[in-house]
């Protein structure tokens, strides 16, 4: 099962990126320009670093997809004032309805992902998806295979 499980999981998510991308191409966008202006939806006048943290992606990928998306409009850098070297990026107001429209794209991905699914499943399969990601945020305390065969 944990094979399985695994694989299905990672098949699951691997379609549904497909099934974005294939969404938000209809607006110019890629999943991870979405991304970006999602994020920083949330945390606006962040700078390059700490969103690259956040997107866990490399600072000089996250630099040319900030130039990409200021080329667009769709983003604009400002200094910061308390660090004359650092950038903040905060989203322009042309970025506002291409967000609503990548929304509106993914809801309609996710019902058409739940078809046939009611809501109390659909309930239960967040809870237990919520329920997993916990329990692989609590830091491993099982002794590693190496360690064991290193002292057995």
């Amino acid at each position: 099962m944990t094979d399985s499980l695994g694989f299905l999981i990672s098949d699951v998510s691997r379609l549904m990126r497909r099934r974005f991308d294939e969404r938000a191409r209809r607006v110019g966008a890629t999943r991870a320009q979405w991304k970006t202006l999602v994020t920083l939806s949330r945390h606006e006048g962040i700078n390059q670093g700490g969103l690259a943290e956040l997107l866990e992606v490399e600072p000089i990928t996250l630099c040319r997809m900030i130039d990409r998306l200021e080329e667009s409009k769709l983003v604009e850098r400002r200094r910061d004032p308390a660090d004359r070297r650092a950038w903040q990026i905060f989203l322009t107001e042309d970025a506002k309805p291409v967000l609503e429209k990548l929304r509106s794209y993914a809801d309609e991905m996710f019902e058409a992902a739940f078809d046939g699914i009611d809501a109390a499943g659909r309930a239960q399969l967040f809870a237990s998806l919520e329920r997993i990601r916990e329990n692989l945020l609590t830091p491993d305390t099982t002794p590693h295979l190496a360690n064991e065969t290193a002292h057995g």
